[in-house]
């Protein structure tokens, strides 16, 4: 069996696509001064074939100390694979425990799309793993569709607030450290898994349908209560849309470090603080991030070449937020961008847009104007029972862009999906329907 595995060709040698992991369980210390991680990760793995007689997880950068748990002859560390070859077979369908024991400095792993995980900063760690960054600091099976349940239990100095994923389970102080706990029971794609380490407060942010909170330094909290006004009225408009939040909490993360641009994870989003603001360019990036909660974490692409179901339905929630805040409408929004992108090269193909080019401003805004496209060819109320059907059916899952034209077919009708087609698979810049 190929001891080199890669699930998808815009990610090459990240993921097996032989087996899926069911559930992570993450005991982790860290080190700020150093920036030093130690970890031990225990995955519960299930074959998706038979005669499976290796499997490959993915840790970059760090030391692997021991392998227990699944009986192996051997396995070997090199180039971010870890291959473990098994003293027995597994078949489809069959369970198994692995436990990596590991320990290093973590650092960003760089890839043809770019560079992604785990980052020192001033004072802390962030990780921002799109797309393929999660083995920058647990070992895994790096690909989206490898979904998964996480229990993520971190010690760090006593001076310092954690956040990661899900609903925090445990805080308990140790001398000069404290242990934290969170537990991500909806399944999760690696690299939306994160963790957050400063010296924050978190802090309710009252008038939400769920439990929303802001992680951030005490001196920036005017500044965040300013430009998160809005954070309740705008989850109340994307449930009105989308339906109901996927997820049991959310949290903005505002570090104290300057960010080029927002990140997303699995119930939080990550804001520098050279975000926060009133200006559109802040709130637009606010609507943005928390779009992605039902478009990318729980409805989940299975490779990255459709990315624009991602963005596009980012950058499409930014300019209905536009219109329902009482700014500029939707289609103001979708025609001044439609005259930008008509200005630019058209040498990118939306749903296969190759690995230099997928994350292309272009992509992001092209996919927000396919959607409109179907919204003025077919009707409000078609539009939205789409975006509704899709996020209800796929929820927790994965998809593809064939996944998506069927949808359109169904609930459009066949002439809206011959217009996606278009869109989607030519170079060329369609016009965009009358509004």
């Amino acid at each position: 069996m190929n001891h080199q595995p890669s699930a998808d060709p815009y990610l090459p040698g990240h993921g097996d696509p032989s087996y899926t992991v069911e559930h992570y369980d993450l005991d982790l210390e860290y080190a700020v001064i150093g920036n030093r991680l130690a970890g031990r990760a225990t995955l519960r793995i299930r074959a998706l074939a038979d005669g499976i007689d290796t499997l490959t997880l993915d840790l970059h950068h760090l030391k692997v100390v021991s392998v227990r748990g699944v009986r192996t002859t051997r396995y070997t560390h090199r180039g971010g694979r870890l291959v473990l070859k098994l003293a027995e077979s597994l078949y489809a369908g069959a369970t198994a425990e692995v436990i990596v024991t590991y320990r290093g400095v973590p650092k960003v792993v760089r890839d043809k799309v770019g560079e992604a995980g785990w980052e020192e900063l001033e004072e802390g760690a962030i990780v921002a793993a799109q797309p393929g960054g999660a083995p920058s600091w647990f070992p895994c099976n790096d690909r989206p569709d490898a979904k998964a349940s996480y229990r993520i239990t971190m010690s760090a100095p006593s001076d310092y607030y954690v956040v990661a994923n899900g609903v925090r389970t445990g805080r308990n102080r140790r001398s000069s450290q404290t242990v934290w706990t969170y537990e991500q029971r909806e399944p999760m794609a690696p690299y939306l898994a994160t963790v957050q380490i400063g010296q924050y407060a978190e802090h309710e942010i009252s008038g939400c349908s769920v439990a929303v909170s802001g992680v951030v330094a005490p001196s920036l909290r005017g500044r965040f209560d300013e430009a998160f006004a809005d954070q309740p009225r705008m989850i109340s408009e994307f449930e009105r849309l989308f339906g109901p939040y996927p997820f049991a909490n959310y949290r903005a993360v505002v570090t104290t470090d300057e960010l080029e641009i927002p990140l997303e994870a699995q119930g939080l989003s990550v804001f520098g603080s050279n975000l926060l603001g009133r200006d559109w360019e802040s709130q637009r990036l606010i609507a943005h991030e928390l779009a992605h909660q039902w478009f990318g974490n729980a409805v989940t692409l299975r490779q990255l070449r459709d990315i624009w179901l991602h963005e596009g339905f980012a950058c499409y929630s930014e300019w209905l937020w536009s219109e329902a805040s009482g700014n500029d409408t939707a289609d103001q929004r979708a025609r001044v961008h439609w005259g930008r992108l008509s200005e630019l090269k058209q040498d990118i193909v939306l749903g296969d847009p190759g690995i230099h080019d997928v994350f292309d401003d272009r992509v992001y805004k092209r996919g927000a104007l396919t959607l409109h496209a179907i919204r003025l060819a077919s009707s409000d109320a078609k539009f939205f029972e789409l975006a509704r059907t899709w996020v209800h059916r796929h929820r927790y899952g994965n998809v593809t862009t064939g996944d998506f034209e069927a949808l359109v077919r169904e609930v459009c009708g066949r002439p809206v999906a011959d217009l996606l087609d278009a869109w989607v698979y030519d170079e060329a810049l369609p016009e965009l329907p009358p509004a």
